[in-house]
């Protein structure tokens, strides 16, 4: 595309050197209108054709097969919610992250729980519509190791710009030890499990073993994460301890309440509580 713009911008410059120079009249009405004919209407024409028929093949779907990895991707205000899929294994639940294995092909059932939505991984996938009462399918294939941001292309509210996620792209053995990981007991004991409890906030997160809320994200090993809220923000305690008690003020028309009335110290226990859990 690069080599075709040049080649264009040469062209047209050199038509507008030769242009600007020639005597008047030089060019008759029926040569411009050649001209025109030819520069305008029969070599664009032959290009767009040329490009169409050589495209075409390699824009047929990714076929996956029934061994592939699914992995199912739900849209919601302002966040992401990440369901595996893995061929004959109960599903694994997360949040706001993306994990896949480098050289496989992995289909995306994309899904959206309230509004519009939009997947898009510019490093790693095209743009796909994340429609309530729909699933879009998308399949990808990482060809290297890396971290590829996303981000949700479709206005849905207050905190669509703030709407994004990382794809990790990790060897294959490194992925699926990270997935028999994520299905080992995390250590969900202690003061900070307590007051999770004492404040409500297993009605709307869920944390393997302590609590079922569906409403928010999952919070299961929340702090093997990179980022918090949805790729907004570093995964720090202070970041954490501050979306804990005033998540409005990190994230407008985020669906999670703020907590004045909990004091600084009890959510510096749930955090800790929150990070420790890997």
């Amino acid at each position: 595309m690069v080599l075709g713009a040049a080649v264009i911008a040469a062209a047209l410059g050199t038509l507008m050197f030769v242009a600007g120079r020639s005597r008047e009249g030089a060019l008759s009405h029926r040569q411009g209108m050649r001209l025109v004919l030819w520069a305008g209407g029969i070599v664009p024409s032959v290009v767009l054709l040329t490009l169409l028929v050589v495209t075409l093949p390699a824009m047929r779907p990714i076929k996956v097969a029934a061994g592939d990895l699914r992995i199912t991707v739900e849209g919601e205000q302002f966040w992401w919610r990440v369901r595996y899929q893995p061929s004959g294994q109960p599903p694994l639940l997360t949040a706001n992250e993306l994990r896949v294995p480098v050289g496989r092909d992995v289909e995306l059932l994309l899904e959206a729980g309230d509004v519009l939505h939009s997947f898009w991984v510019p490093g790693l996938a095209g743009k796909m519509d994340m429609v309530p009462g729909r699933t879009n399918r998308l399949v990808v294939h990482a060809t290297r190791v890396g971290r590829f941001r996303g981000q949700c292309a479709e206005f849905c509210g207050l905190s669509h710009a703030l709407m994004a996620f990382d794809v990790i792209a990790m060897e294959p053995a490194a992925f699926d030890a990270w997935l028999a990981a994520q299905r080992r007991p995390a250590d969900t004991g202690g003061d900070g499990a307590r007051l999770f409890a004492a404040n409500g906030c297993g009605g709307c997160h869920r944390v393997a073993g302590v609590a079922d809320g569906a409403i928010g994200p999952d919070l299961t090993r929340l702090g093997a994460r990179a980022t918090l809220g949805a790729g907004i923000q570093p995964m720090t305690h202070a970041n954490l301890v501050r979306f804990i008690r005033a998540a409005p003020t990190v994230k407008p028309g985020a669906r999670m309440p703020a907590y004045p009335q909990m004091t600084n110290d009890d959510a510096a226990t749930i955090a800790r509580w929150l990070e420790q859990m890997r």
